[in-house]
């Protein structure tokens, strides 16, 4: 018989970082019953796939119409029908009026009574924990739907790059007007990433389609261009960003870094200059 999996248990700490509380919140919901936490190396805490569904869902729902009991039952529910690790299509809690629902893949059921339900909307979640505390509005829903797909990514970003990704491009075509942030932060982390320059460029290059004179994204797209080697390119882009803010101190670095590259030792002593005087 195989054993459970738990190289993907969590440490308290990292729980905490996740769920955004303190050590004595966490102590207050085991002393509860809610979770049975496992020990680790030097006994420390470790948190199942379901500890930490449940513990968020409480979290979460505490501030709903939903009633403390049915809450209770719903929690009761979720620790015995939740799988043990997360499923590909995900998992999507959400309070509705005073009643709280379960979304994995096509699937939709009541938390507490178990039963099947058909006509609940909602936007599909890939591969991450969701919790919301009401559904939006049908007015500004798919605003709202991008900006959680945002705050998910960012979440993501430092331990699950490439569910960040997935959740910066979801924000990007939900949201019904250019999304900048996602934009941003998309790039910028495809950049981090190991071949993705090329995808970052792209990226960057989409979102100057609607911020044109953006010196942000003419500076990323610099970074990209410098990253891939282009470096005539990239020259271009960290002077763009210059003419629309000439403070912009990293620019100037980048600049001087590519002129000493080029032997150009006046443009490196000019950028130079200017950097360190803008960082004084």
């Amino acid at each position: 018989m195989s054993k459970r999996d738990v190289s993907h248990d969590v440490s308290l700490a990292k729980l905490q970082s996740m769920l955004g509380v303190s050590r004595g919140v966490v102590d207050g919901l085991i002393e509860l019953g809610l979770v049975t936490p496992s020990r680790g190396p030097r006994n420390s805490l470790r948190f199942t796939f379901q500890d930490i569904v449940l513990l968020r869902t409480a979290l979460q729902l505490r501030t709903s119409k939903t009633s403390p009991r049915r809450l209770r039952d719903a929690l009761a529910r979720l620790k015995r029908d939740l799988p043990s690790e997360l499923p590909l299509s995900g998992i999507r809690v959400a309070a509705v009026g005073e009643e709280i629902v379960v979304k994995s893949g096509p699937t939709r059921w009541d938390a507490v009574t178990g039963q099947m339900l058909l006509d609940f909307e909602v936007a599909e979640v890939g591969g991450d924990v969701v919790l919301l505390d009401a559904t939006p509005e049908r007015k500004g829903a798919a605003a709202a739907q991008a900006r959680e797909r945002y705050e998910l990514a960012e979440q993501l970003m430092k331990t699950q790059p490439s569910a960040a990704e997935l959740n910066y491009r979801k924000a990007i075509e939900l949201s019904p007007e250019p999304f900048y942030a996602a934009y941003v932060d998309l790039g910028a982390l495809l950049c981090e990433q190991e071949h993705q320059c090329g995808d970052a460029l792209a990226v960057f290059d989409e979102a100057l389609e609607h911020f044109p004179d953006d010196a942000v994204l003419h500076f990323n797209r610099g970074v990209a261009l410098d990253q891939l080697g282009q470096l005539d390119e990239a020259k271009v882009a960290y002077e763009r960003c210059l003419a629309l803010d000439p403070s912009y101190a990293d620019a100037h670095h980048n600049l001087a870094i590519l002129f000493d590259k080029r032997g150009d030792r006046r443009g490196l002593i000019r950028h130079l200059s200017a950097y360190r005087r803008l960082s004084s």
